[in-house]
């Protein structure tokens, strides 16, 4: 059936930051009047239950072993964590703040917590005065619990009882993910039935863990966070919000999160300070080689149709001014792709972009505990540190340089791998120590360097504390499962990094095992985590070397994906494959530029299913700016046939129909 969502009146009541109110609001009544037994000051025995309002009805956290419950308001009684995994021992006193705090302690581990209400949500942050762990929520053990939601790349909602995620290839069961690092957005979600669910927020995403068991064959997760003060880890912060169960509704309380804190970025603020950051609304994206990097290429595009591109160039020769010039006469950015993160001997380096000058190889290698260099891209160089480039910019400049002589050619856009994914280091190196914390602050400050530029700025598979100097990441679409890894390193399938001017990690076509598709494109499990909480902040496409060529047997769904969640495709282009493939990419191109240069800068507002296959899903962008239905199926569903997309702008008469299928088939 599809999954019903909280009416427009419940999330009228919330806050104005509250943008995701149409139909995947968080449920629910404001918190009312609710009964407490304590006083501000007042002390509480040991091992008793806190109360806590929180939007649709009461939170309980039993500070004898942190187990959560919730009462809703329409009577039910939900488990939101069973006991803590640790042994925290006895807790102290409850002492009560206020109608919305309580603050208690484990003496045993060096633990205080704190619980209180935050925007109707129940709030736990934890802080220890030592090293320790906590393994802590344990999710998912409600008995209600149907579906798990997690933002691997886009996102997925996997039912708990799936034999393909419990036991199977798909391969959750038994694993662990760095919620820092391999998740884009630090949360995760449950469907508790068909009209409930909860969603879970993880803010001190560094040093915290989710792993995932199946005790008696269904899904369920628990966080371990390491406080750790050499890594700056001795807080921990979870928070806990009822839903509708709406599967995307744990990415709009994210984003509500975000709203709250001034933390959400708006393209429409970054297309105001920087009118070419416009040019990505309606652009899809391509990577080019050879010919293609001409300007004869750039105006075939042109005559092909295609009034928007974003053209990036990786290796030289970068294009030239001519070639740059023709792409902005055509309406698109042009820009590099960088990096910052790698280094190595410029003697023997294989790569323009990890030479620096002077000895900035090998000294500002990131180093371990030992003082041993933490081997760079592909097994070669290093990577660099961020701090030691941060103590280094004011006096040498070497990113401000960096960034000038790339764009020489008169490039308008920039692409800098690396610096907005989670992979962030402890430096041991003398003089530029740092956390993953700082390392993701001298991060953010250099992205907003190159982005007060006036170079439209993008970075490989944004998590969500880049949003706000990004206007465009390559990979946060791509759910990329481990064995995708594994099949790019074998380069007879995958393709290597020859021929230059057309390297076949980029061009060779692959067919991809069905495990694989089914974990990463198979619509019964997608959902639009990512773009529920940011879109209408950045542009968000698969990563570039997964191109739309690249998957033959997924560019139907794939395409459908793209135009129902209103993001753009991304492509790798030649002179030869421009020539067998641009008039279906111009065709694709003009169904979508005027649905993104429409509702790019909105956010998601609704995401329903309207079959119990899930073969049929509805999106809908701003205040039914943009509506679009997609039929992932084989089977007409009212009116629209399978493998086709319709999509109705606010005033259209008739929807626009696309059927991928028609145009690779051609």
């Amino acid at each position: 059936m599809p999954t019903k969502s909280s009416s427009p009146g419940h999330a009228r009541r919330r806050s104005e930051t509250r943008f995701l109110s149409l139909s995947i609001a968080l449920a629910v009544v404001a918190a009312g009047a609710t009964t407490y037994a304590f006083t501000a000051g007042a002390e509480q025995p040991h091992g008793k239950q806190v109360e806590l309002p929180l939007d649709g009805g009461t939170a309980v956290v039993d500070t004898a072993s942190l187990a959560v419950r919730a009462h809703t308001r329409d009577g039910r009684d939900l488990t939101l964590s069973d006991a803590a995994g640790t042994d925290l021992g006895a807790p102290g006193p409850v002492r009560r703040h206020g109608r919305g705090e309580a603050r208690w302690s484990y003496p045993e581990h060096g633990i205080d917590v704190t619980a209180r209400t935050d925007h109707g949500r129940l709030s736990l942050k934890l802080k220890a005065d030592r090293d320790t762990s906590v393994s802590w929520p344990v999710t998912g053990t409600d008995a209600t619990a149907s579906a798990l939601q997690l933002p691997r790349g886009e996102g997925l909602d996997v039912p708990v009882k799936d034999a393909f995620w419990t036991t199977g290839k798909g391969g959750l069961g038994g694993s662990t993910v760095d919620v820092g690092a391999d998740l884009t957005l630090p949360l995760w979600g449950y469907s508790l039935g068909g009209k409930a669910g909860v969603s879970y927020l993880t803010p001190t995403d560094i040093g915290t863990t989710l792993g995932f068991t199946t005790p008696g064959g269904r899904l369920r997760t628990t966080a371990q966070h390491a406080f750790d003060r050499g890594e700056g880890t001795r807080d921990y912060s979870v928070t806990f919000a009822l839903t509708d169960g709406n599967p995307v509704a744990p990415a709009a309380d994210y984003r509500s999160y975000l709203a709250e804190r001034g933390q959400l970025g708006s393209l429409k603020r970054k297309i105001a300070k920087n009118p070419a950051t416009g040019k990505l609304l309606g652009a899809f994206h391509a990577y080019t080689w050879g010919d293609a990097r001409k300007a004869p290429a750039v105006e075939q595009l042109k005559k092909l149709g295609v009034d928007r591109m974003w053209l990036g160039y990786d290796g030289k020769p970068y294009p030239d001014r001519a070639a740059v010039a023709a792409a902005k006469k055509a309406g698109y950015l042009t820009g590099p792709y960088d990096s910052f993160a790698n280094g190595q001997d410029p003697k023997s380096a294989d790569a323009p972009n990890a030479i620096w000058p002077g000895t900035v190889y090998p000294d500002f290698c990131v180093r371990d505990a030992e003082g041993k260099p933490e081997t760079g891209f592909g097994g070669r160089g290093c990577y660099l540190s961020s701090a030691a480039f941060e103590k280094a910019e004011p006096r040498e400049h070497y990113l401000a340089e960096r960034t000038r002589s790339m764009v020489a050619n008169g490039s308008d856009s920039y692409f800098l791998d690396v610096d907005a994914t989670g992979e962030l280091f402890r430096d041991h190196g003398k003089g530029h120590r740092m956390t993953k914390a700082e390392d993701r602050a001298h991060r953010l400050a250099r992205m907003r360097r190159i982005a007060g530029t006036g170079l439209v700025l993008g970075s490989e598979t944004a998590q969500a504390w880049a949003n706000e100097p990004l206007a465009f990441d390559h990979g946060g679409a791509t759910p990329v499962a481990d064995g995708m890894w594994k099949l790019q390193k074998d380069r007879e399938k995958w393709g290597g990094y020859y021929p230059e001017e057309a390297p076949g990690i980029f061009f060779k076509p692959v067919d991809l095992p069905a495990d694989l598709a089914k974990a990463m494109y198979d619509p019964r499990y997608r959902v639009p985590l990512y773009e529920t909480a940011l879109h209408g902040s950045l542009v968000n496409t698969e990563r570039w070397e997964i191109s739309y060529e690249k998957l033959p047997r997924q560019k139907t769904a794939r395409a459908l994906l793209a135009m129902l969640y209103n993001t753009p495709l991304n492509y790798v282009l030649d002179g030869p494959s421009l020539k067998q493939h641009g008039t279906e990419l111009a065709a694709l191109q003009q169904y979508f530029e005027p649905l993104h240069r429409a509702a790019g800068t909105e956010p998601l507002t609704s995401y329903r299913r309207l079959t119990a296959d899930n073969s049929v899903q509805r999106t809908v962008f701003g205040k039914g700016t943009l509506t679009v239905t997609a039929n992932f199926g084989t089977e007409a569903h009212d009116g629209l046939p399978g493998g086709c997309v319709d999509a109705r702008l606010k005033g259209d008469d008739a929807p626009r129909r696309l059927c991928p299928a028609k145009l690779h088939a051609n």
